[in-house]
């Protein structure tokens, strides 16, 4: 990491720019360097959260969403439903992000043919009391 900011430095960028491109902060390269390292001192999360869905989990909620019942919804209105049921399966934004691993997040709702707009018709007034709006 320390190096490509050097070899952006060397190229004549400035250090901010060259951290906020690689996402990390300018004081964070300055402590690196400060305490000799030159490596990539952050660790990342030590143990994922307890609350992370099971792999089993994961599938249950896949299957389900793209069930024939819930198909066609987006997860804002699933989740409702599920819990008018009772049912309490994943967050929103649990079901949009498991969505988007899968790329899965597009359009979900049955398409509609594109209809064809005709311009509405011109009114043009050649003198006063000709066209009312």
């Amino acid at each position: 990491m320390i190096a490509l900011i050097d070899e952006a430095l060397r190229a004549g960028a400035r250090q901010d720019l060259a951290c906020e491109i690689l996402g990390i902060a300018a004081s964070t390269v300055q402590g690196w360097r400060r305490v000799g390292g030159g490596t990539d001192g952050r660790r990342g999360p030590i143990h994922a959260p307890r609350n992370k869905l099971e792999e089993w989990e994961h599938q249950k909620a896949l299957k389900l969403v793209n069930s024939p019942q819930f198909r066609d919804l987006s997860p804002n209105q699933i989740v409702p439903q599920l819990a008018d049921q009772g049912v309490y399966l994943a967050s929103e934004s649990t079901i949009y992000r498991l969505l988007r691993e899968e790329k899965q997040q597009q359009h979900r709702e049955r398409s509609r043919l594109p209809r064809k707009r005709h311009k509405p018709r011109e009114l043009r007034a050649t003198g006063p009391n000709q066209v009312w709006s």
